[in-house]
């Protein structure tokens, strides 16, 4: 097939490209290709990508994304778990825009601690759905650099991420997240841009960096105190929490400490709630250990 430079990739050329290639899409990579030209140059719009701007895409697959950032002249280092894709991305980059500033990091998106090059200032994916939460959290940990993200994943993951306190779908990832960054639904996908059709719904989700609450409190000490409000979701937090302050009556007496209702229940808490009280646990001495570098979806 002949390749038009400066063009994206279409439906003709995708189906093309997986063939030669070998490629079947796998539910275990949860990978879905977008092949719609329109779609890609409105998430990249949506992304607000700058010429000249360093972004790191995680999962390009067989390209589409790719190309549309570096068509809005941004530099652009892609982290592919695939080796068949990793190795095929540059010659596809290549073709459609040579000269274009790209380079490509054979890994899985969760081993990956340093990239080269100038550090990325922007998160512009579409993740895999079954790992698209702690891939999000991974990268926000561990590149401090970036300062807003557009992801595409499973509508209902778009809403628990951007979801706010009292809602019932906001949960471990909602307060996680804004942990990091201020988070809102960006738009719909429409399930036809992807090959092959998936059977949900996409939506992209929108982060915009911003300083974590000013707590003495560890982030893994925050993220365990989170991680332990929403393991039984119906249990107040006197009676969740429990099993970290060694008992109820020790829970209470840190939660009123801290300003908070032990009657309450973790989804009414914010970010900034449950540093408070991540710093009465860290003061009470009774914290467990959590392993180093742990980013917990």
């Amino acid at each position: 097939m002949t390749h038009t430079p400066g063009a994206l990739l279409g439906p003709a050329e995708i189906r093309e490209l997986a063939g030669r290639l070998g490629v079947r899409p796998t539910k275990t990579l949860g990978q879905n290709f977008v092949h719609d030209a329109g779609t890609v140059r409105k998430i990249v719009r949506a992304a607000g990508v700058q010429p000249g701007q360093r972004v790191v895409e995680v999962g390009p697959g067989l390209g589409s994304l790719t190309l549309g950032l570096l068509e809005a002249g941004a530099s652009v280092v892609a982290v592919e778990i695939d080796p068949v894709l990793a190795g095929q991305i540059a010659a596809t980059v290549q073709a459609h825009l040579p000269g274009a500033d790209f380079e490509v990091v054979l890994s899985d998106a969760l081993d990956v601690t340093s990239l080269p090059g100038e550090p990325p200032t922007a998160l512009v994916a579409n993740l895999p759905y079954n790992v698209a939460v702690p891939v999000l959290l991974t990268m926000l940990e561990r590149f401090p650099s970036l300062e807003s993200v557009l992801v595409m994943v499973q509508a209902e993951v778009a809403d628990r991420i951007a979801a706010t306190p009292g809602s019932k779908i906001y949960g471990i990832p909602s307060v996680k997240a804004a942990w990091y960054a201020r988070a809102w639904r960006s738009m719909n996908v429409s399930r036809s841009v992807f090959w092959p059709m998936p059977n949900v719904d996409s939506a992209l989700v929108a982060l915009e960096r911003r300083d974590p609450p000013p707590t003495t409190a560890t982030r893994q000490q925050v993220f365990t105190v989170v991680d332990a409000a929403f393991a039984q979701r119906r249990k107040t937090l006197r009676a969740a929490l429990s099993g970290l302050f060694g008992s109820g009556a020790a829970a209470e007496v840190a939660l009123r400490a801290a300003g908070v209702d032990p009657t309450a229940r973790g989804e009414t808490l914010g970010v900034v709630e449950f540093a408070r009280i991540a710093e009465r646990w860290a003061l009470d001495g009774v914290q467990r250990p959590t392993p180093p570098g742990t980013v917990e979806a």
